[in-house]
């Protein structure tokens, strides 16, 4: 196999399912390609390198640039905070070097719109990780839209819930909180849940055109783990906004970093004319659907067990009956990933379609700070 050698900069959770979706790829999908660990680059090297001891890293650098001065590495994983993805990504391509960047693509558009002009010049691989693209679910609630199914869409609801904020002693800033500092981060919940709804919901039904939102900041003011002072507050708690699609349908969109009693609850539904389809990523396994041509004496929803070998993914795992869980969604990435190398195939995301997730976050923020409906 042609070796395709990894330098990640970042070691944090997502650094952690990454190298998990290297480790495993070629074990289920055979390809030409194999990821090779060569570098992981963080500035703690003793924490490097106890990461790098543990899932197989060859190297560690404490300085990202040094990493692209390498020849030994084909591609950059950034796993960084947010306001690092664009300086990162840039250089990376400039230095020849295929790029992986983590959601959000990018702190705004503008941004977001210079990485991919980058990647586009150098004519690099890339993508973006949005990985819930790739639970088998999913992707067949893709598949059965594609078909035709459902029909023409009228509706297109999701929400991401989680509670971890809830407590006001929470700081914001530093290695485990920069999600609560607009600094690292550039917004809350918009660029950090919803970014993960949109990107969903662009890929099974289509563009949005214009959105109409409210967020709130619940804490207005936090502790900064940098500086030791407390600080306002710039991110938001919760947002929630309406939306048309280009096809015609209608969006209702809601994520929180306070509802009480939920830790990750991303769910779906999408109603059309014949048949409707739901998603939890609680049951991440399993997709609902109810289609309408059914018998009346037996209409109704169904739940649909995704393990069968036809359905995707599920051949390359186990038997049928038999679960896969979230890890296995970075697997699927990767191993798509390395088939796009062998075949020479855009790998989706790329920058350019997380450049359209990432114009629908500004529009959701702009509308609140206005309180008026954008266009997108």
């Amino acid at each position: 196999m042609k070796p395709l050698n990894i330098g990640m900069v970042g070691y944090g959770f997502m650094g952690r399912t990454h190298s998990n979706g290297y480790a495993q790829a070629n074990h289920f999908f055979p390809c030409e390609y194999k990821p090779v660990l060569k570098a992981v680059c963080a500035r703690n090297k003793e924490k490097a390198q106890a990461f790098a001891d543990n899932w197989g890293y060859e190297s560690v650098e404490t300085d990202w640039r040094e990493m692209l001065k390498r020849d030994d590495i084909d591609a950059i994983d950034v796993c960084t905070p947010n306001n690092l993805h664009k300086e990162i990504s840039i250089a990376a391509a400039e230095a020849g070097k295929m790029v992986l960047c983590e959601k959000p693509l990018a702190m705004n558009q503008a941004d977001g719109e210079e990485m991919c002009q980058a990647v586009e010049k150098a004519g690099v691989k890339n993508m973006v990780w949005y990985n819930y693209r790739r639970v088998p679910a999913v992707t067949l609630a893709k598949q059965l839209i594609d078909e035709g199914r459902l029909g023409r869409i009228f509706h297109y609801r999701a929400n991401f819930l989680q509670d971890w904020t809830i407590n006001a002693d929470v700081p914001q800033g530093g290695a485990a909180t920069w999600r609560l500092d607009a600094e690292a981060a550039g917004s809350g919940v918009t660029g950090d849940l919803l970014a993960h709804c949109i990107d969903t919901a662009l890929w099974l039904n289509g563009n949005i055109k214009d959105v109409s939102a409210v967020t709130e900041t619940f804490v207005k003011e936090r502790m900064h783990s940098e500086t030791g002072k407390k600080e306002p507050v710039k991110i938001d708690d919760a947002c929630s906004f309406l939306c048309h699609f280009d096809n015609g349908s209608l969006g209702l969109f809601e994520s929180t970093r306070y509802a009480r009693g939920h830790k990750a609850l991303y769910t779906f539904e999408i109603n059309g004319e014949h048949a409707s389809i739901r998603w939890d990523l609680h049951d991440l396994h399993r997709l609902e659907y109810f289609d309408h041509a059914d018998d009346s004496i037996v209409r109704g929803w169904r739940s649909v067990h995704i393990s069968d070998g036809e359905q995707p993914y599920m051949k390359n795992w186990w038997v049928p009956g038999l679960n896969i869980g979230y890890e296995h969604t970075f697997i699927h990435q990767v191993a798509d990933f390395l088939k796009s190398l062998e075949t020479g195939e855009q790998m989706h995301p790329s920058f350019r379609d997380a450049l359209e997730t990432q114009k629908v976050c500004d529009a959701v923020l702009d509308s609140a700070a206005q309180r008026a409906w954008k266009d997108v």
